[in-house]
Parts: structure tokens; C-alpha cells; sequence
């Protein structure tokens, strides 16, 4: 009896097992990681307009990104391999406790396209969860309802359609991939948001900002002519700096504002300092 058309065929079905699900793994790592590496940057630009800017105006472009990134990357790395070969072992070993029951049930579940197309559809309906986050104020069963009804009426047909030829399986995994590269992507640009917030309100970068490149760095301004503080000598958070001039954060009034490099000296460079408990900005401009 011939296998159905959406069916794997019997030289894919001979690669199962603990190898197969590398594979499988390998080819999704990667659309994820370009996808979210893309999305990352529009969650630079919404974290650095929370201060009233542009990346490019605090000397932000792809290449600084990329190099602030290059420590959190690795970090990654090297957290990501470990978890993966944990799961992969616990595969194998629950595959090997029920006897191979568990990879029989996987490989009857891709044997069924529209079975492996509709978990397929939900998933990517899901992704959309940081989307309606990010841009809309909706509860928990309206937002299950909608990234359901998105998945199962929009990619459910096209995704057993896909899973045809091989090509097509290949398609789909790449789409899955990039979707959730994209879905993960709106979660941390929302967690970026609310970081820099966070900064705005606390004087204060949380984890996550500066493991997305965000320097928490305060300095002392002072006049570049007589070498004499500024602003009374207060801490100015500095966001960066590009064609000649500084950008700062005034955490006492709430204001960002600009200065020539050349007639602005730095004093007294902190990184990431400890803030008493209960510490906010804004003491100066409650009084105005």
C-alpha cells in the first residue's frame, strides 16, 4: 500500500532516533537566532525612545550592536548547548523507558499531516503572543482565543499543503523557526521597554538591559574651560554619544539633553552604581 503523500518518506523515517532529533533541532536553532538577532534592534530603537532618542543619536548602528552583543551571544552559546543535550538526553532516556513507545508516538504523529500541521499551526499562532503584548491591552482568554483562531485559519491549510514534498517539510520548519525567532523577539522588546522605564523611574538598569548592550554609566559633568562641576555637581546617567556630542539622562528632572564633547569633561565614570533602597529620580523635578 503506498504511504499517504504528506507522509516522511521510508529513508527519512530511517534516520530517527537521537540523530534525527539533532537535525531537527540544528534547523530551527538557526532561523530562530537570525530572527531574533533582527527584531533585537527595533527593541533597541522603542527602549532608547523611552529617553527621547534615537540608537543613532546615542552612537548606536548594527556594528556597535553586534559588538555589545558578542559577550551576551556567547553566553548564550554556551547556556543554550548544555540545555540542548539535557533535553535530547531526557529524550533518549524516556524513549528508552517506555521502550521506544515515545518515539512511536512522534514519528505517528508525522505520519498524520494534518495532525503535524495543526501543531504546527498553533505554535505559530502562539507566536504572536509578544505581538498582541506589545501593541494591545488584551486578557489571557482573548488573546489564547486569538493566537489560536490566527494559527489554525491562517497556516493550518498552508502548512499540510507544505508537508507534500520534502521541500516543503524543510519550508516549514525554517517558518516555524522564524516566527519564533519574531514572537521571542516582541517578549524582549517588551522586557526592554519596561527596562528602560525602570531606568527612567529608578536611576537603576536591570539585568537584562545590559546584557542587551544598555550601559548603565554615570558620570560627573564638568566645564571642559575651568574644569568645574555642572548641574551642581549631580550624577548624569550618559546614553552615548555621536558627531561630536554627549546625550545624558538627568535622573533628578527627568530630562535627557545634549552637550558638545569639546566643552564637556567627564569626572568621577561609575558603572552600574548601587542605589540606596527606595531610591527614584525626579527629587528636582517634584519641586518645579
Amino acid at each position: 500500500m503506498p504511504p499517504e503523500s504528506g507522509a516522511p518518506s521510508s529513508d527519512e523515517e530511517s534516520n530517527g532516533g537521537v540523530l534525527y532529533l539533532l537535525e531537527r533541532i540544528g534547523s530551527v536553532i538557526v532561523p530562530i537566532g537570525v530572527t531574533l538577532y533582527a527584531v533585537l534592534y527595533l527593541g533597541v530603537e522603542a527602549m532608547y525612545q523611552v529617553f527621547g532618542i534615537s540608537p543613532q543619536q546615542a552612537g548606536i548602528d548594527q556594528s556597535v550592536l553586534l559588538g555589545r552583543l558578542m559577550g551576551t551571544l556567547v553566553l548564550m552559546l554556551l547556556i543554550l548547548l548544555p540545555t540542548l543535550g539535557l533535553a535530547v538526553g531526557l529524550f533518549w532516556v524516556a524513549d528508552r523507558i517506555t521502550r521506544g513507545a515515545l518515539g512511536r508516538l512522534i514519528e505517528a504523529v508525522r505520519r498524520r499531516p494534518w495532525v503535524a500541521a495543526l501543531l504546527a499551526a498553533l505554535w505559530c499562532g502562539a507566536t504572536y503572543w509578544g505581538l498582541f503584548t506589545l501593541f494591545g491591552d488584551l486578557d489571557l482568554f482573548v488573546m489564547v482565543v486569538v493566537a489560536v483562531g490566527l494559527g489554525v485559519l491562517t497556516f493550518l491549510v498552508p502548512f499540510r499543503l507544505l508537508r507534500r514534498k520534502p521541500v516543503g517539510r524543510a519550508a516549514t520548519k525554517v517558518l516555524l523557526g522564524a516566527l519564533t525567532g519574531v514572537g521571542l523577539g516582541f517578549l524582549l522588546i517588551l522586557a526592554m521597554v519596561q527596562g528602560a522605564l525602570q531606568v527612567q523611574a529608578t536611576g537603576q538598569a536591570n539585568d537584562l538591559l545590559t546584557y542587551v548592550g544598555f550601559q548603565d554609566q554615570w558620570a560627573i559633568i564638568k566645564n571642559a574651560e575651568d574644569d568645574k562641576p555642572l548641574y551642581d555637581g549631580r550624577w548624569m546617567m550618559l546614553l552615548g554619544e555621536s558627531d561630536g556630542t554627549y546625550i545624558f539622562y538627568d535622573c533628578d528632572k527627568y530630562e535627557t539633553f545634549r552637550r558638545p564633547m569639546e566643552t564637556t569633561n567627564l569626572a568621577s565614570i561609575q558603572l552600574d552604581p548601587d542605589r540606596e533602597k527606595g531610591f527614584t529620580c525626579g527629587s528636582l523635578a517634584e519641586r518645579q
